[in-house]
């Protein structure tokens, strides 16, 4: 008799255990073991895009803040980049520091989250609340400077909405000599107990030459040893003027493995490293205004002049996020593409998740730090053909969808 088992498959999702976000996962399984896997987005669709291009570019910039609930001032950088380029609109130096110091806050309380979510997939739920709560403290910080906790709306076309005053900077101050001594906290809670080392380590791998091929970007392709990360590959803001280097898991376990616990370490050193940038930004803050027009029209009626096709990329919290634009001499753009970072991350749960265990399927999902909201898209590719979902064809479809469970 043979011993092999036979092997069945387990659909996870749209709603599971990984992520507060839909997505359906098909795992073939032997025993206890990934033999192969498929998984489909598609659940979570919003229509962003074809509601910025009936807008003009100011109002996509309040929209692109919604894109993402956690990394919402990249995505609205990337798109004012891409316009700005286009308009020749120059943005005052100041302005680049304020976008960098919110860019890095807005990094240090996604990865904060990301870690916390990463304890409580763990079954550390101890770690989960004590990492959300020092998130707390970034979420302060920003609403100070913002007004907002989340969808901060200060990255506007031509600079930023809002200066950072005298009298915040001392508050910035104090928030980072509080987390100096709580990020060794974390350090050591997460990088050197046990439980967490024995279910981590060479958990998820993905080697560099495997992480370069599926294109990955952020802390997931950094943390498979490639040298990744667009704030030094192509500055943008105040980095260029700024001293950092990449981060990358040897620095702290003095080896590259490429797994999840190479995942932890490069998030919770790049909260230290955002830091640094921070203190940076606020030691050699050049003096002057923060937005390139004070009068909105002028912003708008030189948009509405202009012409040209751009793209804008920044360094997400989960890695590139990249806008492409295309005006032509109207108010709204003629073209608007989003590339979300987990669109180019995804891939890598197909080489991450084979040969794994069952139990560990949820925290080999969530190390890549998806956010399925800011992926989904519209483009339909199907039967050979490709095509577009106007709004009409969706409201056909619902209307479809709704007659068919009614019975009707």
């Amino acid at each position: 008799m043979s011993d092999s088992k036979p092997s069945y498959n387990i659909p996870i999702g749209p709603i599971h255990p990984a992520l507060k976000e839909p997505i359906l996962f098909t795992f073939k399984i032997n025993g206890e073991v990934v033999e192969d896997l498929d998984f489909a987005p598609g659940k979570v669709h919003r229509g962003i895009e074809w509601m910025g291009m009936r807008r003009n570019p100011v109002q996509i910039a309040h929209l692109c803040d919604r894109i993402c609930g956690i990394c919402g001032v990249s995505h609205t950088l990337a798109f004012c980049r891409a316009v700005e380029q286009i308009a020749e609109i120059e943005v005052p130096e100041r302005a680049h520091y304020v976008r960098t110091i919110v860019a890095e806050l807005e990094r240090i309380q996604s990865h904060l989250l990301w870690a916390g979510v990463a304890a409580h997939e763990l079954g550390f739920d101890t770690l989960f609340h004590l990492a959300w709560r020092v998130r707390e403290d970034a979420m302060d910080l920003l609403e100070l400077i913002t007004g907002n906790r989340v969808n901060y709306g200060i990255v506007q076309v031509g600079g930023v909405r809002r200066d950072i005053t005298e009298d915040q900077f001392p508050k910035v101050e104090k928030t980072l000599a509080a987390y100096e001594d709580i990020t060794k906290k974390l350090l050591k809670l997460f990088l050197e107990d046990t439980s967490i080392k024995v279910r981590c380590r060479d958990t998820g791998l993905m080697t560099r030459k495997q992480a370069l091929e599926l294109c990955t970007v952020g802390p997931t392709a950094r943390a498979s040893g490639l040298e990744m990360d667009v704030r030094l590959d192509a500055p943008y803001a105040a980095y260029g003027d700024l001293d950092f280097t990449m981060v990358l898991p040897d620095q702290y376990a003095g080896e590259i493995r490429g797994d999840v616990y190479d995942r932890i370490v490069v998030r919770l050193l790049e909260v230290v490293q955002s830091m640094s940038i921070i203190r940076q930004c606020i030691d050699n803050m050049p003096p002057g205004v923060v937005m390139w027009e004070q009068k909105y029209a002028k912003i708008l009626a030189t948009c509405k002049k202009a012409e040209g096709e751009a793209f804008g990329r920044v360094e997400a919290p989960r890695g590139e996020c990249f806008h492409f634009v295309r005006m032509n001499k109207s108010e709204s753009p003629e073209a608007w593409k989003v590339k979300a970072s987990t669109y180019s991350n995804q891939m890598s749960w197909l080489t991450m998740l084979k040969n794994e265990q069952i139990a560990d399927i949820p925290i080999i999902v969530a190390s890549i730090d998806p956010c399925m909201s800011c992926t989904d898209r519209v483009a339909v590719i199907g039967n050979g053909t490709s095509g577009i979902l106007t709004k009409q064809d969706l409201h056909r479809l619902s209307v479809e969808k709704t007659r068919r469970i009614q019975g009707c």
